[in-house]
């Protein structure tokens, strides 16, 4: 029985851990595809779509357009989203959004794939520059009904036609013969112009603590989940060897150098007290999930603080 509730209690603990991971909502499927994509060239993309295989791949490579548009410092933009957000109950609601797009492509050498904009929604992975204020600053532009001391937020996500990026996505050949890549296979479509480890903070919502109590937990859950099979491999073993063997103390005194490991008086049976050894490591796991979704709770939603330069200008 006691292999079981070891077992039972690395569940509950990788299911703390899980439930971690996803209360970064789509940021962790985004994360999680941008570590586990295979890396494929324009080449082989060209070619996985010239046979019609569906195919999820990750090309990296430098955006270009021949339409590029300015914005205020005038880079050569490609792609431009503006979004107006309330917060409301704890949670950043789109109130309002813009966008401003013409048709890039991403290259690498000789090669070129073209990139389905209009799949571009919570894949883009951009340094956001964010402007932060109240519904009073922002006439004609919220709802009337929302109260002016509701927080709101302008959100701005850009890509320029210098910029290198990754972009995941399905190869799929085009009507004029040429190759664009775009979401399918249930997955979206990402493009990312940080590297990894700032993509991954950034989907993190620039927290440190969270995803290291999700780490905690499922290494805990995973060493919990080892120790209790472990054991009762082990427990079937022994009883398979010798069935009429117990894991216990022996009757009589053992005769080996140490002395009997029994405290004086006591009958046979196991060394030490494994209930209250089960019970604390039982406290220990659920404290450690109790903690996980309390941390959950308390820090859901926080805005990210935009760098300081981006705070101002903004409105």
């Amino acid at each position: 029985m006691e292999p079981l509730v070891i077992v039972l209690i690395g569940l509950a603990t990788l299911a703390g851990g899980a439930l971690v991971l996803r209360s970064f909502g789509p940021g962790y499927r985004i994360g999680r595809l941008l570590a586990s994509t295979p890396t494929a060239t324009i080449e082989e993309a060209e070619a996985i779509a010239a046979v019609n295989r569906a195919a999820y791949v990750r090309i990296d490579g430098r955006l270009d357009s021949a339409d590029d548009f300015p914005d205020e410092h005038n880079r050569p933009l490609v792609f431009r989203r503006q979004r107006l957000e309330a917060q409301l109950d704890g949670r950043w609601n789109r109130i309002a959004e813009e966008r401003q797009a013409v048709p890039f492509e991403i290259r690498a050498g000789l090669g070129v794939l073209a990139i389905d904009v209009d799949q571009l929604d919570a894949g883009l992975v951009v340094l956001p520059r964010e402007s932060l204020g109240t519904a009073a600053d922002a006439p004609g532009r919220v709802p009337d009904d929302l109260p002016p001391t509701t927080p709101v937020r302008l959100r701005i996500d850009q890509l320029s036609s210098v910029e290198h990026v990754t972009v995941l996505g399905v190869p799929r050949r085009r009507s004029d013969g040429t190759t664009m890549l775009t979401a399918g296979l249930g997955r979206p479509l990402i493009l990312s112009s940080l590297e990894r480890v700032e993509a991954m903070q950034l989907l993190a919502g620039g927290r440190r603590g969270r995803p290291l109590i999700a780490l905690f937990l499922l290494a805990g859950g995973l060493a919990l989940l080892a120790m209790g099979l472990g054991w009762a491999f082990v427990r079937t073993v022994a009883s398979a060897v010798a069935p009429g063997a117990v894991l216990a103390a022996s009757p009589a005194p053992t005769a080996l150098p140490g002395g009997d490991t029994r405290s004086a008086g006591a009958g046979p049976g196991l060394v030490g007290d494994p209930l209250a050894a089960l019970a604390i490591v039982a406290l220990v796991a659920l404290l450690g999930v109790v903690v996980a979704l309390a941390y959950v709770r308390l820090t859901a939603d926080r805005p990210i603080e935009p760098p300081i330069d981006d705070r101002e200008g903004h409105s």
